[in-house]
């Protein structure tokens, strides 16, 4: 058996990995906070676990949990607040079957042994429906607070998933690094993931070409918000891809659903606004073209987050459960 196709049966008994990514098939997710607050930074989490509940039962398939760990005025966002690890473990004990997976955890800036040793715990709690997702951030002037050097942030982002690699598939692992710890096959890491293979996934670029995100992880989440670009994307990704089986693709947005449903798409800033028949459109084309997932940040919303996912749940989820 080649190592792509050990992979790919590696990943069949992920339940998180086969919710959300199917050949052919379009699923759709959420971006922490489940809340619209379009004039502040700072989310209220007001309701929050009950919104969370809400997702999980009207089909939806994944939560994202973004990685902010200062505020930054220059910025303007600072995601959940929560840290993403420590947020996942809560909404584990009030979710049963959605996806939680990290939009990405800032690996430059932690330690990965321990990035490790919290995921595979999370899935072990979960029952496989955590998703690994890791970035470099976006956001420099983090790095001098944790004493970390941004300039070598994309070498060391591909060393420490090598090393995650590494201490969650191997027994008593054996791994001699740059930028980090040496091991020399005495001590095991615990647990284990649930499945053969935890699924790690790149958020953004990490400073990566196409072909390394392809070689060495399992499915690339971009940012997209230029839709007429999705073809030339897609055949990129593709290329990068070639002959490694299925590696799917799915992206994050800020999103506003327009309470007319005949409302067109429009370019709003750094987000996207239409009504919901043009969506089911949009998104039966991406299906078409090849898009696995789409994950909705309503923050710059107007209108409430829960009347928000009760229409796209009624009206927009059923049009793509029986494509």
């Amino acid at each position: 058996m080649t190592d792509t196709n050990k992979q790919a049966q590696d990943l069949q008994s992920h339940a998180a990995y086969q919710r959300v990514f199917t050949p052919g098939k379009l699923s759709f997710g959420f971006i922490m906070p489940l809340e619209a607050y379009p004039d502040s930074p700072f989310p209220t989490l007001h309701d929050h676990t009950r919104l969370a509940r809400m997702a999980d039962e009207a089909g939806f398939a994944a939560l994202w949990m973004r990685d902010v760990p200062f505020y930054d005025p220059q910025f303007g966002d600072t995601g959940q607040m929560l840290d993403p690890m420590v947020y996942l473990g809560f909404l584990a004990a009030h979710t049963r079957q959605i996806a939680l997976g990290t939009a990405g955890i800032v690996l430059p800036l932690r330690d990965p042994i321990i990035v490790a040793k919290q995921a595979a715990s999370v899935d072990q709690l979960t029952g496989g429906r955590l998703l690994l997702g890791l970035s470099t951030g976006d956001r420099a002037v983090e790095y001098p607070a944790f004493g970390a050097d941004f300039e070598n942030r994309a070498e060391r982002f591909q060393e420490a998933v090598s090393l995650i690699r590494t201490v969650t598939e191997d027994s008593f692992p054996v791994a001699d690094t740059r930028y980090y710890g040496k091991l020399e096959g005495k001590i095991d890491l615990i647990p284990k993931p649930r499945a053969r293979r935890l699924p790690l996934l790149v958020v953004g670029r990490a400073r990566q070409d196409l072909g390394w995100i392809a070689r060495n992880t399992d499915g690339w989440i971009g940012h997209m918000s230029d839709f007429s670009r999705m073809d030339e994307l897609l055949d990129q990704w593709r290329a990068g891809a070639e002959g490694l089986g299925f590696k799917p693709y799915g992206y994050g947005s800020f999103f506003e659903l327009d309470a007319n449903p005949a409302a067109p798409l429009r370019y709003v800033g750094n987000r996207f606004t239409m009504g919901r028949k043009a969506l089911v459109d949009l998104w039966t084309l991406q299906q078409e073209q090849g898009v696995n997932h789409v994950a909705l940040n309503l923050k710059p919303s107007r209108r409430p987050v829960e009347e928000v996912m009760q229409e796209l749940a009624e009206f927009v989820l059923p049009q793509f459960r029986n494509q």
